[in-house]
């Protein structure tokens, strides 16, 4: 037994190529191109973040590998004991050290530099 069943479906035409479309249709199927603009809800975001983070870092701004060292120490050693480089041995510099103690303090111009210099320094300053 065969019957007709006739399903009415609602129709329009598509703005770009004037085709019938079914109604509810976003895409026309003929030409392809975008009959109406979709409708989505947009999600409710809601962000609950108490966190009130604060850098801690006492690190900052230090580079790796430097070493702390005080100002004053330094400076009265490279002041009495410069010429053989004791400075340079309490910064961990073994070699500039070797090279003060054989040559003088380079020739006393290096300790001089290094006695002024290191008064130019922040207490405590960091040593590579």
């Amino acid at each position: 037994m065969e019957e007709n069943m006739t399903v009415t479906q609602e129709t329009k035409f598509c703005k770009e190529c004037g085709q019938k479309i079914a109604k509810k249709a976003v895409i026309c199927p003929h030409c392809g191109c975008q009959v109406e603009e979709t409708q989505q809800a947009t999600p409710q975001i809601v962000i609950n973040n108490s966190n009130q983070n604060t850098n801690t870092n006492v690190n900052a701004g230090i580079p790796f590998g430097a070493k702390l060292k005080r100002k004053w120490v330094s400076f009265f050693l490279c002041l009495f004991l410069g010429y053989f480089g004791a400075h340079k041995f309490y910064e961990e510099k073994f070699g500039m050290g070797l090279l003060f103690l054989f040559t003088g303090g380079l020739f006393g111009f290096g300790w001089f530099f290094n006695t002024l210099s290191l008064l130019g320094k922040s207490d405590p300053y960091y040593v590579f």
